[in-house]
């Protein structure tokens, strides 16, 4: 039996703690130092430890969220939680205000409030108490995520009264916050909705916690009939919610400042501290409200004013599993063509299932389509949900390739077998591809139908199949032959430094190969004495290599087959020892310059090659342009780097200076 004196100690700290959450997290008005409220909080958590009954569901501790793996179950909704229709002028929007008032018979006054792209939410609480917090999913049916809704400290535990009541509304993570958080991820977000939803649909509710969610109620669902949405608004205020105030009132007979207004939103939309891509207008009598109706989509007493008309607006019809060389497998969605910055989108990469779960995806959906960086496509979000019940899309169980069962590795799934079909195909077309070993006239067909015929078995055997017996084949003459023979033989010349990261070995990529290289492991015979050694130390001492990547190479190293392979690619001639390099030989003209690369070229091709001879020199090459940037290369189509570059003061470089600045580098060293 627990002591009343610990039950009353621990009410009254929780009390406390409530009112300086409310205080922190609602009013942003904070009345305690945080090392008092820590102090409260520890206290608190110490008596719960001693005495787990007094734990209650409301508790502020169950804000730090819990370790304990939990799933995301089905739910479905009570109350509608349906789409909006949508304009994207003002006389859309004023238009849609006169065509309500007349189907109303009425007067109507109209509340526009801020569209937070953020995340949409649903929690239920009865007499007071949150029981669930649910995602919108379908409309009909969401995922329970109430442990980690549970953590955001502007969500009320308990309500200043014991009310049962719905609300709905919007999570979302500050801008500020987004940008230091997503700084750190190995997968960026595109945005801060995609890094609150990931967040949100996370298993581990302390993996929750950790990252600064916060909330906008924007909408209540009372067991008594209140008459506006005003007054609905300010109830919800006096129950603990968290509101937004940036609200404002129309009156159906009277639009003047519309438009004035909705322009000032647009024009004060980038000064905001979070993201919002619109704004909605809503009936302001609940009366109207219900006689206006919803039809089988949306309320017709609500509609959303989009900033901009949609641009890459898209249908998903499928969506498949393809497996990498390395055995990832990345769903990829097969969507209608959409054209978006003069090039047609048909396939789009959706990363993980985590990525998919994250969006809520389903076959049918209706998506909004971007290029990050003007060059991959990417699904920013669901706007429409399909109208034949799909729900979201799974991976398969087995591997669509060679049916062999798929492995949960961190956010990906692999297929285990090193000969599988799709593996193999992957591997033989990096090794000869662009930025890799560059294998001219060795295009992807010739992979496939090599493959298909078994005249190939992997990358190995492109050094000794005789080309020539292809000959009568459908599509080979001897022209083919003799330039697919010469773009192999060609190919053995690579240097060192082109040759490892290209065959495909996981973590050996051409970043961590150049710092290999510089830390002293110039052949393949010194990495493979360190992987018999297991010097594991050795490499992790190398900056810019950590644990993981240095177990991986020394594991991937050990493997029997990785071994034969570079033993036969060997007798086959090709470099596995590196040479001496320009820098290494006196030109050090690029030494303490920061490159960057964007567009095309006439004469780097790929265009790392490029980067290639800036390292060569003493340079150094990044991907992303950063305030250590000294240089950017700029080909034809450079996009927005271009623009930023100039913009940071950047040196633009074409690439006939660049040329230039080659030969005089030339010069210098003779």
């Amino acid at each position: 039996m627990v002591p009343d004196d610990i039950v009353q100690e621990a009410r009254r700290i929780a009390d406390l703690l409530r009112t300086c959450q409310y205080e922190y997290y609602v009013l942003n008005r904070p009345t305690v130092s945080d090392l008092e409220y820590d102090r409260l909080f520890d206290r608190l958590k110490a008596l719960e430890t001693d005495y787990p009954e007094i734990i209650t569901p409301d508790s502020p501790t169950t804000r730090v969220g819990s370790d304990l793996e939990s799933d995301l179950p089905e739910v479905e909704h009570t109350i509608p939680v349906l789409s909006l229709d949508k304009g994207y002028t003002a006389g859309a929007i004023e238009s849609w205000m006169e065509k309500t008032a007349g189907n109303a018979g009425m007067k109507l006054t109209f509340v526009v409030e801020e569209k937070i792209d953020g995340v949409s939410i649903v929690l239920y609480y009865e007499s007071g108490l949150l029981v669930r917090g649910v995602t919108r999913g379908n409309g009909y049916v969401g995922n329970d995520v109430t442990e980690n809704v549970k953590t955001i400290g502007a969500v009320p535990l308990r309500l200043a009264e014991p009310v049962t009541v719905a609300v709905r509304g919007e999570i979302y993570l500050p801008l500020e916050k987004f940008e230091t958080l997503n700084s750190a991820l190995e997968i960026p977000y595109a945005n801060p909705r995609n890094l609150a939803a990931g967040t949100l649909r996370r298993q581990k509710s302390s993996q929750v916690a950790a990252v600064p969610l916060e909330i906008y109620i924007y909408e209540g669902y009372f067991q008594e009939t209140y008459p506006t949405h005003l007054e609905i608004l300010g109830r919800c205020r006096e129950l603990g919610f968290r509101m937004n105030d940036r609200t404002a009132f129309f009156s159906s007979d009277d639009m003047g400042g519309l438009s004035d207004y909705l322009a000032g939103s647009v024009r004060d939309r980038s000064t905001l501290s979070y993201e919002i891509d619109g704004l909605v207008i809503k009936v302001n009598e609940i009366t109207a409200r219900e006689a206006l109706g919803y039809t089988g989509h949306h309320p017709r007493w609500a509609i959303a004013y989009k900033f901009e008309a949609p641009q890459g607006v898209t249908r998903v019809k499928t969506v498949d599993a393809q497996v990498g060389r390395t055995g990832r497998i990345t769903p990829v969605a097969r969507v209608e063509p959409v054209k978006i910055g003069g090039s047609v989108i048909s396939n789009v990469t959706l990363h993980n299932q985590d990525y998919i779960n994250m969006l809520d995806l389903a076959e049918g959906d209706t998506v909004a389509v971007s290029r990050r960086g003007d060059v991959i496509p990417a699904v920013e979000k669901v706007l429409e949900k399909n109208e034949a019940g799909n729900t979201t899309w799974k991976l398969p169980e087995n591997c669509p390739s060679c049916g062999n069962r798929l492995e949960a590795q961190g956010a990906h799934h692999f297929c285990s077998n090193q000969a599988c079909p799709a593996q193999v195909k992957g591997a033989v077309q990096f090794f000869i591809g662009k930025g890799q070993m560059d294998i001219e006239n060795f295009g992807p067909e010739t992979v496939d139908f090599l493959l298909e015929k078994g005249h190939i078995r992997g990358i190995e055997d492109l050094y000794s199949f005789d080309y020539d017996s292809l000959i009568g084949e459908p599509g080979f003459g001897e022209k083919k032959i003799a330039l697919i023979k010469k773009g192999v033989e060609a190919s053995v010349g690579k240097p060192y430094h082109v040759v490892l990261p290209s065959l495909g070995i996981p973590e050996l990529g051409k970043k961590v190969t150049e710092l290999l290289i510089k830390a002293g492991y110039t052949s393949i015979d010194a990495l493979l004495e360190a992987a018999d050694q297991k010097k594991k130390e050795k490499l992790v001492d190398i900056h810019g290599i950590g644990e993981k990547t240095a177990d991986r190479i020394l594991s991937e190293l050990a493997n029997p087959e990785i071994r034969n392979r570079i033993e036969t690619l060997k007798k086959a001639g090709l470099n596995f020892r590196e040479k001496e390099t320009l820098s290494e030989a006196g030109d050090t003209s690029f030494t303490g310059q920061v490159w960057c690369v964007t567009g095309s070229f006439d004469h780097f091709s790929p265009r790392e090659k490029a980067m290639d001879e800036v390292k060569l020199r003493g340079g150094r090459s990044v991907g992303q342009l950063s305030g250590a940037t000294t240089h950017l290369l700029a080909g034809r189509g450079g996009g927005s780097k271009l623009s930023k570059a100039r913009n940071m003061g950047i040196q633009v470089v074409t690439e006939k200076e660049f040329l230039q600045m080659l030969h005089r580098s030339g010069e210098e060293e003779t």
